[in-house]
C-alpha cells in the first residue's frame, strides 16, 4: 500500500515521538526498501493491525464453536431418520 493514492478524503494521523526513534525507524524504513517513513508506517501498523484484528476473530469463532459444541452435547437432538437406520443395522451386525 502506498501513500501515493490519497486523497482529499484521507484522514491524518500525526504523532510525536523523540528524534532517535524516528531516525531509527527512518533507517528501517529505508533498509526495507519503502519510498518514505510514512508508506514504512502505514504498512507496519496495518500488518499488525490485521494480525490482532484476525487473533480475536479466531478467538471468538473459537468460544462460538465451544458453546455450539456444549449446547449439543448437553441437550442433544433427536436422532433422523438416517441415523436411527444406521444404528439398527449396526445392532443386526453385531448382536448375534
Amino acid at each position: 500500500m502506498s501513500t501515493k493514492g490519497m486523497n482529499t478524503k484521507d484522514a491524518r494521523f500525526d504523532t510525536r515521538l523523540p528524534k532517535e526513534q524516528k531516525v531509527f525507524f527512518e533507517k528501517a524504513a529505508r533498509l526495507g526498501g519503502y519510498r518514505n517513513l510514512t508508506d514504512f508506517v502505514i504498512m507496519a501498523v496495518q500488518e499488525k493491525a490485521k494480525e490482532i484484528i484476525s487473533e480475536n476473530e479466531r478467538i471468538l469463532a473459537s468460544e462460538k464453536d465451544n458453546q455450539i459444541f456444549f449446547e449439543a452435547l448437553m441437550n442433544p437432538g433427536a436422532p433422523n431418520e438416517e441415523l436411527s437406520k444406521a444404528a439398527a443395522e449396526f445392532n443386526a451386525l453385531f448382536s448375534s
